[in-house]
């Protein structure tokens, strides 16, 4: 029986610049790559289909990737996260010497690892795992004092200075290995998705191709342009970070090679994008340090005394986007019909929700994971803990968005108002942003609460639930 080394592969859809498969390419010995589907456990996240079909076809590409340097990818079908300790002891029984793995680092994934670590070990098979997600690793980026930072701009100043100091590596991809085959009979073969992520490439160079030409390209003017959502301003790349077919490490490398002086000097395009890579970072790092997360607390923990309305028919309306908010319709349709939406949309469409509509975060939180495509916990619950106004280094609660003026901001012309809501394209000027009274010719949604109004319901809630005193004279939110 020849002897391997078995790499599980998870988040980490990659050949660059993969930890786990480079130390295992690394001893010599030929390597094996599994990848393990889990589609009940996917649903108990509240996974996207899109994200779920853009996984399975990323791995149908990597799986020719890979072969070109001789490692097989086994594509296995289960239904859970329980069933891979005997899909990995059945493969590990045919010769492995080893399991490699990137961490992660959510409760269940660390249970999952801690049991299939607990039956390898029995088998006398080690797993080696590897910190990987971050450019610099959860519990790394500390205080003076040694405290987990709860705030980001100290983080971020930190952060930079270990970058300085430290710099960035990014791994090669494995040389052309001596090919294996496992037995794998009873294994039921990974199944296709239903191709609803079309629009997004999986091809590794593809993916790094988008990378490299908008760090040359369109980076300097990230600053200028991320925040109006009918310019191509932003990466787009998110889906792939979420999934792991391009790294943290990849994407600093290049930014650093491409911007050159530029990324040191505030305010500029590389700089800012730095920082949003930064922000994902500073999230993982919270949900390491407070697993509570996890368990959809809020990190301000006076928040939970909040009673929020919860009103159902509302919560109903911002989901499918008939609001009578343009900007938000907008948005919601964009996320349904996409699986993606603008940054600038998600605070515009999160601060709606918790500050006008009075419904609970989670509930949005939720919904969104159940359509991006680029849906991770940690960036997704940081975004949304930051919107209500529960989460760490979050918003304060009296900042509250006025959709109508956001609207006029960062889509002045209404170009992608129009786009997603033909309804209003008779429109134009400030009454395209906001519409009401409808004229008899648009047929379009009566707003569902007065904004000012519900501003100030909002206000009394988050100082009630502060003990603080609250005007309970304001009028109750109501239907416009």
């Amino acid at each position: 029986m020849s002897t391997f080394q078995l790499v599980w592969l998870r988040n980490d859809l990659r050949h660059y610049d993969n930890a786990a498969l480079h130390a295992a390419a690394q001893t010599g010995l030929p390597v094996v790559a599994v990848f393990i589907s889990t589609p009940q456990t996917w649903q108990q996240h509240d996974m996207a289909p899109i994200k779920q079909d853009l996984i399975r076809r990323r791995v149908v590409a990597l799986q020719q990737e890979l072969a070109v340097v001789g490692i097989p990818l086994l594509a296995i079908e289960a239904d859970c996260y329980s069933d891979c300790t005997a899909i990995l002891r059945q493969l590990a029984q045919q010769g492995a010497v080893g399991l490699y793995a990137q961490t992660e680092y959510e409760l269940r994934e660390q249970h999952r690892d801690l049991a299939v670590t607990h039956a390898l070990g029995a088998m006398g098979v080690p797993c080696f795992w590897f910190d990987s997600q971050c450019v610099m690793p959860p519990g790394s980026v500390r205080s003076k004092t040694g405290d987990i930072y709860k705030v980001f701009t100290p983080f971020k100043k930190t952060w930079l200075a270990q970058l300085q100091h430290k710099g960035v590596r990014v791994l090669s991809k494995p040389l052309v290995q001596k090919t294996i085959a496992l037995d794998v009979t009873g294994f039921t073969p990974m199944l296709v998705g239903d191709d609803s992520s079309a629009a997004w490439p999986v091809a590794e160079q593809q993916v790094l191709e988008l990378l490299r030409s908008f760090c040359r390209e369109r980076v300097q003017d990230y600053q200028q342009a991320r925040d109006f959502p009918a310019i191509d301003g932003t990466s787009s790349l998110s889906p792939y970070f979420a999934i792991g077919v391009v790294s943290a490490q990849q994407a600093v490398a290049r930014l650093q090679t491409e911007a050159d002086s530029a990324l040191w000097q505030e305010g500029t395009g590389a700089a800012v994008w730095l920082s949003e890579l930064i922000w994902r970072e500073f999230y993982k790092h919270i949900l390491v340090a407070y697993p509570q997360l996890i368990k959809h607390r809020a990190f301000q923990h006076d928040t939970e005394a909040i009673v929020w309305g919860n009103n159902e028919a509302w919560f109903a309306a911002w989901c499918e986007g008939r609001t009578g908010y343009p900007i938000v319709d907008a948005a919601m349709r964009q996320l349904n019909q996409t699986g993606w939406m603008h940054n600038r949309l998600r605070m515009i469409t999160a601060s709606f929700l918790v500050k006008d509509l009075q419904i609970d975060w989670r509930w949005g939180e939720r919904y969104f994971m159940s359509k991006l495509i680029d849906g991770e916990f940690a960036a997704n619950n940081g975004g949304w803990q930051w919107a209500a106004s529960t989460g760490t280094d979050a918003a304060p609660y009296f900042r509250i968005f006025n959709p109508v003026t956001q609207s006029e901001k960062f889509d002045p012309k209404g170009i992608f108002l129009k786009k997603y809501l033909p309804e209003l394209a008779g429109l134009t000027g400030k009454q395209l942003h906001w519409p009401h009274p409808l004229p008899m010719s648009v047929q379009y949604f009566r707003p569902v609460v007065d904004h000012a109004k519900a501003r100030l319901r909002t206000l009394s809630m988050f100082k009630a639930a502060r003990g603080e005193s609250a005007d309970v004279s304001d009028e109750p939110v109501r239907l416009a």
